[in-house]
């Protein structure tokens, strides 16, 4: 069975032609033209194929070939919809035709990019087939849908190491995702050096308490965005917890290699507590009458004083110039405690910082409230019947993980009222012109806990610990039965589609890649192919990655409604 995520539109066994050993060795083989993307191929083999892997340049020894080649025979027309994460006016041209003979593989495309997709899925054909095993001859086309597609990780609430963060976009690559956003900023921590205010990350460590302190958040929104804990304690750790620019620098230009674009997040004018502590007689926004008192929140910013101002302008300038890529985040979510028009105020100013700086601005979805236009991303993650909030004191009784995480029918009944707005945010942006990146909570939050019936006895404590204890519970399967189409929002209007991990409950990479594997696997092939995969065959296919994973040093949650084997 061919194992390759996202599985290609087009599969044919090569009748009569035999099929390829696995055990190799191997050659990767192009011409000048493609000699960066053929490094790029060997590096993302190497820690599999180890001695298997013939040196570049050595063509004395025999070996099989993964030969990359720009030639258009055999590859299907280009066929993307949505917002290139390259800025380009129209999305990157990715199809590709693979062919599996008795001498090696080759992959064929129109472009760098798309060579490099159909290395991908040489690279999964080969890993995922035991070295004593055989590759049946077959030939593959395929082309993506969806022209952003992603995964946000959460280095503001658990940081994530400069390696950390090259082994998450080399799982991407993999993958065929394209965009690595990064939530850069939070009440938790600020991890980006910026020239102008050094004192974001002044003491910045790598411990925090969103970090080991799940339950440190405000009880009246849905993400412990709103923590009062403030910032890392510099007494914590002698590990700097944050990017210098150099090392930012470099992710950016490690992850192009891989033709994975990075997103960078600043999260205003909410969630700004890190801001705060650096910055701590910028004033509070006007907050809405009766709010004070009733719940713990930090005071959002108010972009229409001068003082804050000024210092989100050198803040936004400062990440701008950065940032390789054409886009970055604003954040725009959950601002409890800003009245609608200071909110109002907010988005417009950092819209038109972003732009005034040269990059586009994506926001979360609470953006539109202030107004959306043709030239604005929104991310759509939430409304209120995605979260599944207790209707009911038996409801709520029903659900022991709501209530040992502090819930009660009156914070129901609170998120309920602060989140109803949620419920048609999508129709603004779409009465605007704007596009969606669609990362529902209900599948796309991957920060959410496996439930009990499939928790493999050995990964009890993990899967009670890791996730958000609002989310209800889910299998693998929950998140392979996604389908876009479900929203009911126009493909023209599709920005892509990304996956978030939020850091509340993380203490490492290994806590990480738990919460993202295997279920990264079923978001990439529904981002790539633009519907959900036939979890009948996708499970036996998922099963087969295991040791792939295992090679690169990450850990998966074995979750039991998938056969491992």
């Amino acid at each position: 069975m061919n194992a390759v995520i996202p599985s290609p539109t087009e599969h044919a066994a090569e009748g009569g032609a035999g099929s390829l050993a696995a055990a190799g060795p191997w050659r990767v083989r192009a011409d000048r033209s493609l000699s960066e993307v053929a490094e790029t191929v060997r590096a993302l083999l190497a820690p599999h194929l180890g001695a298997r892997l013939l040196p570049d340049g050595n063509m004395r020894e025999h070996g099989s070939e993964i030969v990359l080649a720009l030639d258009a025979t055999g590859v299907p027309p280009a066929r993307t919809v949505g917002v290139a994460p390259a800025g380009t006016a129209e999305p990157a041209d990715e199809a590709y035709a693979l062919t599996v003979g008795a001498d090696g593989i080759t992959c064929r495309a129109r472009t760098p990019e798309g060579v490099f997709r159909a290395a991908t899925s040489a690279a999964q054909l080969l890993l995922t087939t035991p070295p004593d095993g055989a590759i049946e001859a077959q030939r593959l086309r395929d082309a993506p849908h969806y022209a952003w597609r992603g995964l946000m990780i959460d280095p503001a609430r658990s940081f994530v190491t400069p390696d950390e963060v090259r082994q998450v976009i080399d799982l991407a690559a993999l993958y065929k995702l394209n965009v690595l956003h990064l939530h850069l900023t939070d009440n938790e921590g600020w991890r980006l050096a910026v020239p102008s205010l050094p004192a974001l990350t002044a003491g910045a460590d790598t411990s925090g308490p969103g970090v080991s302190d799940p339950d440190a958040s405000a009880p009246g929104v849905s993400d412990p965005g709103a923590s009062t804990a403030g910032v890392s304690d510099p007494g914590a750790s002698t590990s700097a917890a944050f990017y210098s620019a150099d090392e930012y620098r470099a992710l950016q230009a490690y992850a192009a290699r891989r033709f994975v674009t990075i997103v960078p997040e600043i999260d205003l004018p909410g969630h700004c507590a890190a801001l705060r502590a650096a910055l701590p007689d910028l004033p509070p926004a006007p907050a809405p009458e009766g709010l004070a008192g009733r719940y713990p929140f930090v005071p959002p910013l108010d972009l229409a004083d001068t003082a804050t101002h000024t210092a989100v302008s050198a803040v936004l300038a400062d990440m701008c110039a950065l940032t390789d890529g054409p886009f970055v985040h604003i954040g725009c979510d959950e601002a409890v405690g800003i009245t609608a028009d200071a909110f109002k105020v907010a988005v417009h100013e950092l819209r038109s910082l972003t732009r005034k700086f040269g990059k586009r601005p994506v926001a979360w979805q609470e953006s539109s409230r202030a107004g959306s236009g043709p030239e604005d991303i929104a991310q759509f993650w939430v409304d209120v019947p995605m979260m599944d909030l207790p209707g009911s004191a038996e409801e709520l009784a029903a659900r022991p993980e709501l209530t040992a995480s502090g819930m009660t029918m009156e914070i129901a009944s609170a998120l309920r009222t602060f989140f109803a707005p949620s419920d048609h945010d999508v129709e603004r942006v779409l009465a605007g012109g704007g596009r969606l990146l669609l990362s529902p909570q209900s599948h796309l939050y991957l920060d959410r806990r496996y439930s009990a019936e499939v928790t493999p006895p050995g990964q009890a404590e993990a899967a009670t610990r890791l996730g958000f204890p609002h989310y209800l519970p889910r299998d693998v399967r929950h998140t392979a039965s996604w389908d876009p189409a479900s929203h009911g929002i126009p493909d023209e209007s599709v920005a892509g589609v990304e996956a978030t991990l939020f850091g509340e409950t993380l203490r490492s990479i290994d806590d990480l890649t738990t919460l993202l594997l295997p279920r990264l696997g079923s978001v990439a092939e529904t981002a790539w192919s633009g519907r959900p995969p036939l979890w009948a065959e996708y499970r036996g296919r998922i099963a087969r990655h295991a040791p792939l994973w295992r090679e690169r040093g990450l850990v998966h949650f074995a979750a039991e409604d998938v056969p491992w084997g």
